[in-house]
């Protein structure tokens, strides 16, 4: 009996897994059968497997729900695995992209590179965005250790949410310069999966999947990083190399994942969370989970938002952000903070 049960417990995360895979699955084909224009199943089917350029149905599936529902499961998994990354090394629960300044220094690096440098490739407007990003991680890091006992959880949130009003506000500023940006740029700087080609997913996936490979690879190094530099530098980790590492991966991810759907907040906070209650403490798992479940949690979110004020589409960012307000309100209640 003893070993039934010890086999099921072996077998058991494998079936975990596999649900939750399977409703990642759901969730994108939900994503694209509804909308605000019902298209039956049968046409839904004949899209894919005999496209009629002149059919509206067709192209609707082809050309806006299905990169949507790309994207949508892309940005997810970034910003779910970038969030798992950033609290596994800054050891706090309210560390994210979005919380940290990292996800609106992305949107104003995009800003400014549609902006001051219009005619410039997709490729350079990724680029801004990463650079965004990083120099805001930067600034947050130096932000948060001034003073006596170093970076603590409570500085590392308030340096996170002065920077990103901060950002914000000069977003603002730079947009209000154009008005003409400030109409287009409205809809993305809310967080939306819409309206985006898949040609620029195909610019930016790159990108996404490089992050999210470097996160695999060094996943057992932050796993001995979480108990302490003591602890990993005796077992001879580099831990600079590691930190270093780690943060560019967290810069690919949400400054890609930013560049193309805007800042959207509530994933990477709630998603590790979630992960590590199904993962334990295996940290390649935990990454794994957190692309998977924040990939899950975006499909779910942008196909409601569809029809929270239909016929018209909400933004998927302020859905996100309805949902996130609780859980930050819940994890700050949760925890012993100090200063």
């Amino acid at each position: 009996m003893e070993g039934i049960v010890s086999l099921f417990a072996r077998i058991f995360p494998g079936f975990r897994f596999t649900f939750f895979l399977l409703l990642l699955l759901v969730c994108f084909f939900a994503s694209i059968v509804y909308g605000t224009k019902p298209i039956s199943y049968p046409t839904i089917y004949s899209s894919f497997v005999a496209f009629n350029n002149d059919s509206e149905d067709h192209v609707i599936i082809q050309a806006v729900r299905l990169p949507r529902a790309l994207i949508a499961l892309a940005v997810g998994a970034c910003l779910g695995v970038s969030g798992a990354i950033m609290q596994a090394l800054t050891r706090n629960p309210l560390a994210s992209p979005e919380l940290l300044g990292m996800n609106h220094g992305a949107a104003l690096g995009v800003v400014s590179s549609l902006l001051f440098f219009p005619a410039s490739s997709t490729l350079n407007h990724i680029w801004f965005a990463f650079l965004g990003a990083g120099l805001a991680a930067c600034l947050v890091y130096i932000f948060s250790t001034i003073g006596k006992n170093g970076m603590t959880p409570v500085k590392l949130t308030l340096a996170g949410a002065s920077l990103t009003t901060l950002l914000v506000s000069i977003t603002q500023a730079l947009l209000i310069l154009s008005e003409r940006s400030f109409d287009e740029m409205r809809f993305w700087l809310a967080g939306s999966v819409s309206g985006r080609s898949i040609e620029l997913f195909l610019d930016i996936l790159p990108f996404m999947l490089f992050g999210l490979i470097i996160a695999l690879f060094i996943a057992k190094k932050i796993e001995v990083l979480v108990f302490g530099e003591e602890i990993a530098t005796g077992l001879g980790q580099r831990t600079a190399w590691v930190k270093v590492t780690a943060m560019f991966a967290v810069v690919l991810l949400a400054g890609s994942a930013v560049s193309i759907a805007g800042p959207i907040s509530f994933i990477g906070l709630a998603v590790p969370h979630l992960a590590r209650s199904l993962a334990g403490a295996n940290f390649r798992w935990i990454f794994i989970y957190s692309a998977v479940l924040g990939a899950t949690l975006l499909l779910l979110a942008d196909t409601a938002a569809r029809f929270v004020i239909y016929p018209q589409d909400l933004p998927v960012g302020i859905m996100t952000a309805i949902l996130g307000a609780p859980f930050f309100i819940y994890i700050v209640r949760k925890k012993d903070w100090k200063l």
